[in-house]
Formats: C-alpha cells, sequence, structure tokens
C-alpha cells in the first residue's frame, strides 16, 4: 500500500474473528477488523487498512455492524466529513435472506449518514452490473462490463435509490482496484 501511496484500503474476506485493531509498525499502517464471533466460522470479516498518520483524523473509532459492513469516520480538511463503508457482499449462490439481510443493513447505514458527509462505498460485491448505463443514468458509466447479474441488480437499485455512482465504470482507465482520490487522500478496496 505503501509503494502505490493508498492512504485507506478497505478490506474484504479477512477472516478474522471478533473486532481488533492491529497496528503494523514498520509499514506505518493500522488495521481495523471485524469478523464472526470466536465460535463462529471463518468467513467473510471486513474492515480498513490505515496509514498510520491520518488516525488523528478518524472522527471515532471505526464501527463494525457485522461481519460484512464497517464504517469509518473521516475528517477532511476544511472541516468536512467523510463516511468509509467496507463492504463484502453475500455470493450469488447464498440464501436470498442472507442478501435481503445485507442490503438491508447497508441501507439502513447509508440513510443514517449524515446528510453533509462525503459518502464513499468500496469493497467487493460479488455482482456484475453490466453495461446498460442508459438504464442507469448517473450510477452506471459507459465502461461497465459483463452481463448484469441478480446482485448487480441489487447493488444498483441501492445506488440509485441513494444517488450513488460506481465510479470504476465512467472511465476506461484500468488499475488492480478502482482508486479513488478525496482531498488528497487515495483510497483503494481489495
Amino acid at each position: 500500500m505503501r509503494r502505490y501511496s493508498i492512504d485507506i484500503a478497505a478490506l474484504s474476506e479477512t477472516r478474522f474473528h471478533g473486532e481488533t485493531q492491529i497496528e503494523e509498525v514498520g509499514a506505518g499502517y493500522t488495521f481495523f477488523l471485524i469478523g464472526h464471533p470466536a465460535d463462529g466460522p471463518t468467513q467473510a470479516g471486513v474492515g480498513f487498512a490505515v496509514r498510520s498518520t491520518l488516525l488523528q483524523r478518524i472522527h471515532d473509532r471505526p464501527v463494525g455492524h457485522s461481519p460484512r459492513l464497517m464504517t469509518l469516520t473521516l475528517e477532511l480538511e476544511g472541516g468536512h466529513m467523510a463516511t468509509l463503508i467496507s463492504a463484502y457482499a453475500p455470493t450469488a449462490v447464498a440464501s436470498e435472506d442472507t442478501k435481503d439481510e445485507f442490503y438491508a443493513q447497508l441501507n439502513d447505514i447509508i440513510s443514517r449518514t449524515p446528510y453533509r458527509h462525503k459518502l464513499i462505498l468500496l469493497g467487493d460485491f460479488n455482482a456484475r452490473v453490466g453495461t446498460n448505463h442508459v438504464a442507469w443514468k448517473k450510477v452506471l458509466g459507459r465502461y461497465g462490463v459483463g452481463n448484469e447479474n441478480s446482485n448487480g441488480s441489487r447493488l444498483l437499485q441501492l445506488c440509485s435509490v441513494h444517488e450513488l455512482s460506481i465510479t470504476n465504470t465512467f472511465s476506461s482507465h484500468s488499475v488492480a482496484g478502482p482508486v479513488q482520490t478525496l482531498a488528497s487522500l487515495r483510497l483503494y478496496y481489495c
């Protein structure tokens, strides 16, 4: 992450138990992670890797909502705030109930985010959003790929309701993972 000047990375499929914070002193990053309880499965898990020099800009300790959702509130320059969400959606083979629960919880988190905050949704949605940028104006750009699947439909609908854009479909520039820049921060998901 340091080599690519990544300030904050959203992590998915961390497979840690419980909620924890790990400081990697030599690399200069602090990891905030949540997974299933100790007696639960070692699957899913999300978190953030934050450049340690930015820790003073974190408003409160990141909140682990579930093994699939974590939020972080960050103070930006000029007193502005940003809420980042690290998400790891259920796969296509998961039950409809599991998917419904994930998207209901994600919808609730987005709905409770203060209007004045910049909202950045990062993660692995196990979705294909397709290429129909005409039907999904302002949500999907001209550079979507593949055919839309059911998880993609759920993601597109959520983005439409909350007026969010899937930014990596608006540019043909290909990177290892979408890198976003916000007020001099470089964000990445992996």
